[in-house]
């Protein structure tokens, strides 16, 4: 592993460890499901969950017969989907590792499973070469990027106005463009099938409480606050929970946003 992906490593597990994202997880639980039922993935096929987190997709791919293994950068993610796996009895492999280095055996897994955590690794190559290399010939390689135009889109943008980047890496959410996604995957793959979709996450609160929850709960807002003075902070939160406001579909005491994002099932060449 190079100097520079020890140091993302190091950094994306620290973002990541805060706060507690179990509680986070877990209301996009009903989320993950929406996702899963539009895959093709079926009993007794070998799946990688890259980036698994606390296990959202794993389960419930589990829950089909599929042999599962999960794979994440944070331990006590890790942790998190052990417990959860335990309590429903479903035998599932969780190891601690990232994206551009898989400990797995070349053409290893019949489905290989990046969803919303894969897009953020720094080299896109490497993330790309990895994929096709731990998935057999024939296999499939799923993923779900957040797009620039949707409600994610809008909430790196708020953080990129009080934390500007740096350049030096591609945005994560070029994985939410076709063109983006066609010209990675190349000739690695024999069929690429994109498509824009849109999932809901929900909450049984209002905005500004999904903002509390957001602010002690979630690492990369956790991360964003700990750098700005005071009075970014107060600017920063005010202009979170106006976006989830903004987009909230529900009525009442309750929070509905639907989430956009770029659905890719590659067959592996």
């Amino acid at each position: 592993m190079t100097s520079d992906s020890v140091s993302w490593v190091e950094r994306s597990r620290s973002t990541w460890s805060r706060g507690d994202f179990g509680q986070i997880a877990r209301y996009g639980r009903d989320a993950a499901a929406q996702i899963m039922a539009r895959l093709p993935i079926s009993a007794g096929a070998t799946v990688l969950d890259i980036a698994c987190g606390t296990g959202n997709m794993s389960i419930p791919a589990a829950r089909r017969g599929a042999r599962v293994t999960g794979i994440d950068l944070v331990p006590q993610h890790i942790d998190e989907a052990r417990r959860w796996a335990a309590a429903e009895e479903l035998r599932i492999r969780f190891d601690e590792g990232n994206a551009e280095q898989l400990p797995y055996q070349d053409g290893a897994f019949d489905v290989v499973m990046g969803v919303t955590g894969v897009m953020f690794s720094p080299h896109p190559s490497r993330v790309v070469e990895e994929m096709t290399r731990v998935c057999r010939p024939g296999g499939l390689i799923v993923m779900a990027n957040y797009t620039q135009e949707g409600f994610i889109g809008e909430m790196v943008a708020i953080g990129s106005r009080y934390l500007p980047s740096t350049g030096e890496l591609a945005s994560p959410l070029l994985w939410g463009d076709e063109g983006t996604v066609r010209e990675r995957f190349g000739g690695w793959v024999a069929d690429l099938g994109l498509q824009r979709k849109t999932f809901t996450l929900e909450y049984p609160f209002p905005p500004q409480e999904v903002m509390d929850l957001y602010r002690c709960c979630f690492g990369p807002t956790i991360m964003v606050l700990s750098r700005l003075g005071e009075e970014d902070q107060a600017r920063y939160a005010r202009d979170l929970t106006e976006l989830w406001r903004k987009h909230n579909r529900s009525e009442g005491s309750r929070t509905a946003v639907s989430i956009e994002y770029l659905e890719v099932i590659a067959t592996r060449a």
